[in-house]
């Protein structure tokens, strides 16, 4: 196994690790390390795309390991971040439901043998979704900046960059698919 795959293994062994750390939290909880868990996820989803392409080392398993690591973290946060009443449901639900489409567009297409790779819209929100969730693990009132409201306004930019790349990827497959 590459260094690529095991920063993905790495990033699903850690998820349980900070689901652990959130289920004692209730609103208004500082969730410091839950925080450090989920940035250092987040750091080695970067890491893992950087040196698989810096390096040569994509592979089939990687491709496969890579998004489910980074769709059952972002979703297992953004589920308790409604739980902790830090997002309003509709808006996970919209980025949430965005990701299942997605993954079906994709698996649709590969299964045609056309690959749809991540788009530059899909990395941007990507970030923003990344922001969100690590500004709202943080309780702000405990801090001297609002951390909440940076984290509104991103899981805002989340869920718009998430309907706009979803209605692309839709476009795409759509196109490439020849279904018009």
């Amino acid at each position: 196994m590459n260094i690529p795959n095991m920063l993905s293994v790495l990033r699903i062994i850690l998820i349980p690790f900070f689901i652990l750390l959130l289920l004692p939290a209730g609103p208004g909880t500082v969730c410091v390390w839950p925080f450090v868990v989920f940035s250092l996820a987040s750091i080695t989803d970067f890491f893992d795309g950087y040196i698989a392409r810096s390096t040569n080392q994509i592979t089939k398993l990687g491709k496969l390991l890579d998004p489910i690591a980074d769709k059952i973290l972002t979703s297992a946060a953004l589920i308790f971040l409604v739980q902790l009443q830090r997002a309003a449901a509709w808006i996970v639900i919209i980025i949430i439901a965005r990701e299942f489409a997605v993954t079906g567009i994709r698996a649709m297409a590969s299964a045609e043998g056309v690959v749809m790779p991540a788009d530059r819209m899909g990395k941007y929100k990507m970030g923003a979704l990344i922001t969100a969730i690590l500004m709202l693990l943080l309780d702000n009132r405990f801090w001297i900046f609002n951390w909440h409201i940076l984290g509104t306004l991103s899981i805002w930019t989340a869920m718009i960059l998430s309907v706009i790349s979803g209605f692309q990827y839709i476009r795409r497959f759509v196109k490439e698919m020849d279904l018009v």
